[in-house]
């Protein structure tokens, strides 16, 4: 793997699951290696959007400075390219405060945007976009089976039910005549744009099924379901951050009187489901440098090896 110019600031990226305690384990690192954290996370970044997204709090920051939360009203878009110079501005001005850039978050597209770049491909097409989402909304299933057919590594990654990523994919295809899944997976090779030591947290799957239960159950006892009440009636139920997990499944309890308690399996249910998918992209991520759990995380020998990457 080729190396990133010295001229590049180094930075720390937390990566894994949503869930498995990515956000505290940043706030720890940023008060042992003098830090700010710099959100990967594509619904923390919306204004209003804090429960069902765990968005810590200020209690919980203590001071800690996080860039990439509230940068954006949920009626505005992102995408990775946008993400990614956001985060090379918040990288830049933590570096030139001689601060430490940990990046975290789960959104395994932003970091690849930001780690190498994106592979280029035609900006979207809004006709063909439209037809493509009108026969997705007519006939799921068939437009599942025309994605493994085309692009069996986007479809590996994408889940049946996500039109936006099903609809991009089909979309590059009939534009390129090219896999997405393919292209990415070479471009991934490409120039590194950081000197970034990438940690994969991962748990082992009872415990990261009972860390899910846990945090399900208190964003509902936190207010989840007045908080997506408020966010409707401000901008309507079809934002995007609100088909996101968690939020999906209290808009369905909401609008389709489904029982708050199989909701909240619901969003267990569908939380593990993105973690599966989260796992996949950890697999072949070749950027990802070590694989710890929460607890090896903070141990003395990854706080060593973290320590020597910032000083070469």
């Amino acid at each position: 793997m080729s190396e990133a110019p010295s001229s590049k600031p180094a930075i720390i990226v937390l990566y894994g699951p949503t869930g498995v305690g990515k956000t505290q384990l940043a706030i720890e690192l940023s008060r042992l290696l003098g830090g700010e954290i710099i959100g990967a996370d594509s619904v923390q970044v919306y204004r209003g959007f804090d429960i069902g997204s765990g968005k810590p709090t200020p209690e919980e920051l203590g001071g800690v400075v996080h860039h990439m939360l509230d940068v954006l009203e949920p009626t505005e878009s992102i995408d990775a390219m946008r993400f990614a110079e956001l985060a090379d501005r918040a990288i830049e001005q933590t570096s030139r405060a001689g601060r430490v850039p940990i990046v975290a978050g789960g959104t395994g597209l932003w970091l690849r945007a930001l780690l190498r770049g994106l592979v280029s491909v035609p900006p979207p097409d809004p006709a063909l976009r439209a037809q493509l989402e009108a026969a997705f909304r007519r006939d799921p299933d068939a437009m599942r089976r025309r994605l493994l057919e085309v692009d069996p590594i986007a479809a590996a990654r994408v889940h049946a039910n996500d039109m936006i990523r099903t609809v991009r994919a089909l979309e590059v295809h009939s534009q390129t005549g090219h896999a997405l899944g393919a292209l990415r997976e070479a471009h991934a090779l490409g120039a590194p744009r950081y000197r970034a030591l990438v940690l994969s947290i991962e748990l082992a799957e009872p415990h990261y099924t009972a860390a899910v239960e846990r945090r399900t159950r208190a964003m509902l006892e936190r207010g989840l379901v007045r908080e997506v009440e408020g966010l409707i009636a401000r901008f309507g139920p079809d934002v995007r951050p609100l088909h996101s997990v968690g939020y999906r499944q209290v808009l369905d309890h909401l609008r389709a009187s489904v029982a708050l308690a199989e909701t909240e399996q619901r969003i267990v249910q569908a939380t593990r489901l993105y973690a599966r998918r989260q796992r996949t992209w950890a697999r072949t991520d070749p950027d990802i440098a070590i694989r710890v759990t929460p607890a090896q995380a903070r141990s003395p020998e990854t706080l060593a090896r973290l320590r020597a990457h910032l000083e070469l």
